[in-house]
């Protein structure tokens, strides 16, 4: 009995945290397909290449880790997409400012670090 919460608890942090954070991914996704993009360059990648990175750590990613996909691996994107939201595109705004991206890098490290469980593609 113990094992099924075990268990049931990395599906209901893997769904929870993945779903919270579909919504930001699909205003990026949305953005992929504007005619003149505008993205924010905190890391010197250039505009478009930034925007890819976080539509697919923000969108795609999520939706494999709530399916349970290569969680793990596929952890790492929002986890550097927090980071870098939080420690270079928010730093000097304060704590309040990089509440969200660090509370998404908790879970998605929580993620990272327990695996997807058994109730996952991974596990099949």
């Amino acid at each position: 009995m113990m094992n099924f919460f075990y268990d049931a608890g990395k599906l209901f942090l893997r769904i929870s945290f993945s779903l919270m954070l579909l919504p930001h991914g699909w205003g990026k996704m949305n953005r992929l397909f504007d005619d003149d993009i505008k993205f924010s360059d905190p890391i010197g990648l250039g505009e478009v290449p930034s925007l890819v990175l976080v539509a697919f750590a923000e969108f795609i990613v999520p939706i494999l880790i709530i399916l349970g996909l290569k969680t793990r691996i596929l952890s790492i994107f929002p986890i550097i997409t927090m980071i870098v939201a939080a420690f270079v595109v928010k730093l000097d705004q304060g704590f309040f400012a990089m509440e969200k991206a660090l509370l998404f890098l908790a879970g998605f490290t929580a993620i990272a670090l327990i695996g997807p469980g058994k109730y996952s593609i991974d596990k099949r």
